[in-house]
């Protein structure tokens, strides 16, 4: 899948796991860079479908807007009640290594989940510095990188999962937490931090996690 970078691009990814045993991960090893754009806006949409019994991972690495660039990126996944889905997302303020910070025009992002009656839960992000304050308590307070995993399971409790990404967050002394999402069968968790080593780190700490939750050690992330 190649991600989006300049004015006009357009990228579209689709994955599906119909097996009832099924696995599949998606892991891209380059971060998304956002390049500044006169005019127009690039684009990335992203459909996951999973049966009842499957398996699947969505953990993208970072995304970075640089400055003067505009980026849509939707998310939207169909899953059996039955399935296990894991999705992250990490978000930079921009090129921080050279003074960028909030310095984009618009980063928006919509993650949709689904289930075969309907919506389950979205997660809408809308960064717009020119209209709206994008460093208070309700977005990415004063940080410079942010990071979020989702976990649709039936097959633990929301709340151990949640419990074991709180847990995980704290031991790292980053700013962060997890809850539960509605309807019982979903956690989510959101950490916060100024520097790409030590978010990278509580996120793979996280997600180890969760893997060791769901007793998938074939997935750990330490050490990678």
């Amino acid at each position: 899948m190649t991600a989006p970078e300049r004015p006009g691009d357009r990228a579209a990814g689709a994955a599906g796991v119909p097996a009832p045993t099924g696995q599949e991960r998606c892991a891209p090893e380059r971060c998304t860079p956002a390049c500044r754009m006169e005019h127009d806006y690039a684009t990335q949409m992203i459909d996951i479908t999973a049966a009842a019994g499957a398996y699947v991972e969505y953990l993208p690495e970072t995304t970075i807007p640089f400055g003067g660039s505009r980026y849509y990126q939707r998310v939207r996944v169909t899953a059996d009640p039955g399935a296990t889905i894991v999705l992250g997302e990490k978000l930079m303020a921009g090129r921080l290594a050279r003074g960028e910070r909030h310095a984009y025009i618009a980063y928006c992002a919509d993650l949709e989940v689904h289930d075969p009656d309907g919506l389950l839960f979205a997660d809408p992000i809308r960064l717009v510095p020119g209209e709206h304050p994008v460093a208070g308590p309700a977005v990415m307070d004063d940080f410079g990188l942010m990071a979020s995993l989702y976990v649709i399971t039936a097959a633990e409790p929301a709340q151990r999962a949640a419990d074991a990404m709180h847990q995980a967050i704290t031991e790292t002394g980053l700013r962060g937490g997890a809850s539960v999402l509605p309807a019982g069968c979903r956690a989510w968790a959101r950490i916060l931090g100024d520097r790409s080593p030590e978010v990278d780190a509580a996120y793979r700490r996280t997600l180890d996690a969760v893997h060791e939750l769901l007793n998938d050690p074939r997935t750990r992330t330490t050490g990678r």
